[in-house]
């Protein structure tokens, strides 16, 4: 095993860092499942090439590569494997539920409402006809009903974890090279998962385990490259202004205006946003986000003590329950939205309200995984 890797992993403690970043995305994930949400025009999706599924993927694959390299170490493979697969479970019993009784909600929903649009909306109009079918297809995770697929993607990335943290441990480079090659290979060769009844997985897990691996990767190796390139002025400024040309690009994919005053070229080269098989430019967008943030703001950041960010470090602490609520309310917000006034304030107050209980949600299950102990 690579020396390095096991002092890197030593020194690691809690970076909270990583609960705010998968906070912050899971946030904006809520917001940007409400459709004609005007607040959802302030996340990160909307200022750049990739967005807060992007954030998340790379932030948990970091995380995972922190918590259990550092359990590798101290109990070996199999140990780790088994308690991976065990998160493996958890997780897949979260989405079987919320599955259940998501698909069920959204069937009542548009039966009461007499509004069977929303069943193709939310990708379950068999559910009527072949519930039975929706249901065998949604526990192999064919199923694609709307904002459950960042949960399945997870599950499908952590069940092939095992075997890329111990590639990690022995050849990390190595590994890190065997998963940009699987990521080239799905791109040219179009590999994906089917989905039911038809089309392929919105998140390309082919291509995906590219930043799942890459988060892994900063964390056992990357950090350690990261610091003295940091102090490189030619690299920060070459980050910024990739991530201002992201920002003129995003918007101009907008503003029609801005558009017709750069080359249609260039416009078509990055729009529309390769979404399902994760473009190159939005990996790079991100690694440039990471590069400039973890530079500005080191781990013990005075900050993170403050008040105002707690509800964004709990949700990213307890991130899955924090999700399977978001995915509920963003379903209730959409529905208070076509049902009632549309209004600027009403989508605020909705996407407040939000937020809020999805906040008191991690609140809850933090406090009650403390009385356990």
């Amino acid at each position: 095993m690579d020396l390095q890797t096991k002092i890197n992993l030593a020194a690691c403690d809690r970076d909270l860092r990583l609960d705010f970043a998968r906070g912050l995305a899971i946030w904006f994930l809520f917001l940007d499942h409400i459709p004609h949400n005007a607040v959802s025009l302030l996340t990160m999706r909307n200022f750049g090439f990739s967005g807060a599924t992007d954030l998340f993927v790379f932030a948990a694959g970091y995380a995972a590569a922190m918590f259990y390299g550092k359990m590798m170490l101290e109990r070996g493979l199999v140990v780790t494997a088994t308690r991976v697969f065990k998160r493996v479970w958890q997780l897949y019993a979260a989405y079987v539920v919320l599955f259940v009784i998501y698909v069920d909600t959204i069937g009542y929903v548009a039966a009461q409402y007499a509004a069977p649009e929303i069943l193709g909306e939310f990708n379950v109009s068999g559910i009527i006809d072949h519930p039975v079918r929706i249901l065998i297809h949604g526990l192999l995770l064919q199923a694609k009903p709307l904002n459950l697929d960042v949960l399945q993607l997870f599950i499908a990335l952590m069940a092939l974890f095992p075997l890329a943290l111990w590639g990690m441990f022995r050849w990390p480079n190595l590994t890190m090279i065997a998963s940009i090659a699987l990521y080239a290979a799905a791109r040219v060769f179009d590999w994906n998962l089917a989905s039911f009844p038809d089309g392929r997985w919105y998140f390309n897990p082919f291509c995906w385990q590219l930043l799942f691996v890459l988060g892994a990767w900063c964390a056992m190796v990357g950090a350690r490259l990261a610091r003295p390139a940091s102090n490189f002025p030619l690299l920060r400024i070459a980050a910024l202004v990739y991530l201002l040309f992201a920002l003129i690009i995003t918007i101009a994919g907008k503003n029609p205006e801005l558009a017709s005053l750069l080359p249609d070229w260039l416009i078509g080269t990055f729009l529309p946003n390769d979404k399902e098989n994760l473009a190159p430019y939005r990996v790079l967008h991100l690694l440039a986000l990471a590069f400039l943030f973890t530079r500005v703001v080191p781990n013990n950041a005075h900050g993170f003590g403050w008040k105002v960010l707690q509800p964004v470090l709990i949700c990213g602490e307890e991130w899955l329950a924090a999700f399977c609520a978001g995915v509920f309310l963003s379903f209730a917000g959409h529905l208070l939205l076509i049902t009632g006034p549309n209004s600027l304030a009403m989508q605020v107050l909705v996407s407040a309200a939000g937020l809020s209980i999805m906040t008191g949600v991690a609140y809850y299950v933090s406090w009650s995984r403390r009385q356990d102990y």
